[in-house]
């Protein structure tokens, strides 16, 4: 792989990157995104309970497939990390109505239990689309 084949993709419309990592990378037509964390891209903390962070994690998502040119319907991975698998049902409560709006056909994906999150969040999704 040629360096110049990967574009970074970035918006303000999701939170910045907090480390040395980019929103994420395209390399042909797949996108790869950073997990996101739920926290408002103006925001200096993260507020709420689980459901919450989850939809702000996916609104996160969301306008980093925006600034891509995708949406939902394009993610085919995703990889959830809660840091309370008892938080599972809430969180996949608010997944569902994400990925399987508008008759998507929902994405494979892993779910894991995480020691800790950055800034100590209670959810991060990370995900790959394909154009």
């Amino acid at each position: 792989m040629n360096v110049s084949e990967k574009t970074v993709i970035s918006t303000k419309d999701a939170p910045a990157a907090i480390g040395p990592y980019s929103q994420a990378v395209r390399i042909g037509d797949l996108l790869f995104c950073s997990g996101q964390i739920g926290r408002a891209p103006a925001a200096a903390a993260i507020e709420g309970d689980v459901k919450q962070q989850t939809r702000q994690v996916l609104d996160n998502l969301n306008a980093v497939l925006t600034a891509a040119g995708l949406n939902a319907s394009h993610v085919v991975k995703t990889t959830v990390f809660l840091q309370d698998l008892n938080d599972f049902a809430a969180m996949n409560e608010i997944y569902a109505s994400y990925f399987a709006a508008e008759g998507n056909v929902p994405p494979a994906r892993s779910t894991v239990q995480v020691a800790r999150l950055p800034m100590d969040a209670l959810v991060e999704i990370e995900a790959i689309a394909k154009a």
